[in-house]
């Protein structure tokens, strides 16, 4: 017997099989995603194919772990405390909440909750395009105080997405004004193309306005907005079928950028 053991972890949604010494040292791990298994000890290859054995389904490639593309060397080289990429869906309205959760008892909900419940909404479902190729980056800070509520980077571009709660409510688009109900119009468009151009400007790359709404009864517009798509948030998905922009290099190195807390501090 070899004593090597297989212990599975998931890393960045995608899970590994790590083979390790009896004392807890890695000597390599098997990506089942890509296929691979990646030699540490190449002198230990047979031990660890036969470890690993029961694991394996179809043809592997084995080897030494590839050499890190640029982008994996940025991302390897962030700080933590600037890495935006663990974000939550609504980190900035969490911290808030937790800091200030305001009054146990209230006439009237506490809007930012039913802004994190919309934030949260958008923010699974574009993380769900994770395995078509696309990264989702939530909470961006901007300067002043203004963030990003979801920046999404894949194979059909880059987009900002702003999210509005519009729970079992009419939502009337008059460019640049946007009516919720009853309520007063505002003009929220230009919020959302402001996103955008400040998210451009960063990344020195086309970045397009999106305006999601969460849970809206019905949508009406007498002209569609100019340059914003606008998506329900059962509709998200629809981004996936977008392509032939990015190639899987820029989509990357775009992403290592985004999630940089430093990229964003002068725009």
């Amino acid at each position: 017997m070899s004593g090597l053991r297989v212990i599975p972890t998931w890393r960045h949604g995608r899970e590994r099989l790590y083979v390790c010494l009896p004392d807890g040292r890695n000597i390599a791990w098997y990506d089942r995603e890509a296929a691979r298994v990646n030699l540490l000890s190449e002198d230990r290859a047979e031990d660890v194919l036969e470890a690993l054995g029961p694991f394996v389904t179809g043809d592997v490639t084995v080897g030494p772990p590839p050499v890190p593309t640029p982008a994996e060397l940025a991302r390897l080289a962030l700080h933590p405390d600037d890495d935006l990429a663990p974000n939550r869906p609504g980190e900035a309205l969490l911290v808030a909440l937790d800091r200030a959760p305001g009054p146990a008892h209230r006439l009237r909900p506490d809007p930012r909750r039913r802004a994190l419940e919309a934030e949260q909404t958008v923010g699974d479902a574009l993380d769900h395009l994770d395995g078509a190729g696309w990264h989702a980056l939530h909470s961006v800070p901007l300067p002043g105080g203004d963030r990003i509520h979801h920046l999404v980077i894949g194979p059909g571009g880059l987009f900002a997405v702003h999210t509005l709660y519009a729970r079992k409510q009419r939502v009337t688009l008059t460019d640049p004004l946007v009516t919720l109900g009853r309520r007063e119009p505002r003009p929220l468009l230009r919020r959302v193309r402001a996103d955008a151009d400040r998210a451009s400007y960063a990344l020195t790359a086309e970045v397009r306005p999106v305006l999601a709404l969460v849970g809206a009864s019905d949508v009406s517009s007498a002209v569609p907005p100019r340059d914003v798509r606008v998506l329900a948030d059962t509709d998200l998905g629809d981004l996936a079928h977008l392509g032939g922009v990015l190639k899987p290099a820029d989509v990357e190195a775009l992403h290592a950028m985004a999630r940089d807390r430093n990229t964003w501090t002068r725009v």
